[in-house]
């Protein structure tokens, strides 16, 4: 909490002694290739040995062992660790189910968040990745990114560029001036308009066969730099070049300035909930009267995730506002009440 210098001083020793002491961090996995070298010196509290599948025995103990001394029912396991690299997609190692063999042969493509949330889920708990190389939480530029790009595509408004530029000061930064980690995140942040570019094709053509590309996209460039003297509060500059009636051109600059961390941790206390939650939420159909639980992959946490994972061969929903209407209308399901409507019907008739 010192180190990472985001609460007040005073607030610090207001929250410390009562909670702080209570709470020892368990010892965890350091595989260097994938994290950022100048990470190394804070890496001082580590499961011994380079065995991932003792790595994995480890964790599912310690899990086991957590939930057993706190008397839970349910454990929720939140990856919240620094960006990794991406890993080298290869058969039969980081794609299906044999991945447990990958980690029994300790093959150096499988990462440490593979390894836990292979840990978790055999453990039968859910696991959350939060961390910007895969779902990651966002809390700003990109939120409103997702936000403003669904503004001008359904206005009819053609963005031909967006550039975003950020700098920040805490390790977050720090670890994304590597440049295999800063891709990451590049990528992460990049792909929420894609949706809503694909959802209006008058305004951007289609891929077409047998031509090479993906069709029409708007051209995206984003820059992150490590500035220590800002520390937790990111700045962030974005421009949306886009094209309007008759071939016209608008433009639009935002500035935001934010602690990145005090903007997270809500959205993570709030993921833990809504997951612990949608665990335990079961459905059957009108002809089957056996209840089963929702599919594993919890696209409803959407809303609150900046790459969403959803159920093979649908489509990923990017718009927030898609996102929140299906929460909400999800959530009110839940316990029996219809779903929102905007018509209003009854104010526009006589």
């Amino acid at each position: 909490m010192e180190r990472a210098r985001v609460l007040d001083y005073d607030l610090q020793h207001h929250v410390a002694p009562p909670n702080m002491a209570q709470i020892k961090p368990l010892p965890s996995i350091y595989y260097p290739d994938f994290i950022a070298a100048n990470q190394e010196a804070r890496a001082d509290n580590l499961i011994s040995g380079s065995d991932k599948q003792a790595h994995l025995e480890h964790i599912r103990a310690d899990i086991r062992k957590f939930k057993k001394d706190n008397g839970l029912h349910r454990v929720v396991v939140f990856w919240t660790a620094n960006t990794e690299r991406y890993s080298d997609l290869i058969p039969c190692v980081n794609d299906t189910a044999d991945n447990m063999n990958a980690i029994k042969i300790s093959h150096p493509e499988v990462s440490p968040s593979s390894v836990f949330a292979v840990a978790v889920i055999l453990e039968g708990e859910p696991f959350v990745n939060g961390a910007p190389q895969n779902t990651f939480v966002p809390v700003g530029q990109t939120k409103l990114k997702s936000v403003l790009a669904e503004f001008l595509v359904n206005a009819g408004i053609k963005p031909l560029s967006i550039a975003s530029y950020n700098h920040l000061g805490n390790n977050d930064g720090h670890d994304l001036s590597a440049e295999r980690q800063f891709r990451s995140k590049e990528i992460s942040k990049s792909s929420v308009v894609d949706d809503m570019v694909n959802a209006n094709r008058l305004l951007f053509k289609a891929p077409q066969a047998g031509v090479e590309g993906k069709g029409e996209h708007p051209d995206h460039a984003v820059v992150i730099k490590y500035v220590p003297a800002v520390g937790d509060s990111k700045r962030a500059i974005d421009e949306y070049y886009s094209e309007i009636f008759c071939g016209g051109r608008s433009t639009i600059n935002t500035f935001n300035e934010c602690e990145n961390s005090l903007l997270a941790t809500p959205l993570i206390l709030d993921l833990a909930v809504l997951t612990e939650l949608l665990t335990r939420v079961k459905y059957r159909k009108a002809e089957s009267g056996e209840f089963q639980p929702l599919y594993s992959v919890l696209s409803l946490l959407s809303y609150m995730l900046k790459a969403p994972l959803v159920k093979p061969g649908t489509e990923v929903v990017n718009s927030l506002n898609r996102q929140r209407n299906a929460l909400d209308a999800f959530l009110k399901a839940c316990i029996g009440l219809e779903g929102s409507s905007d018509l209003l019907l009854e104010t526009r008739i006589w």
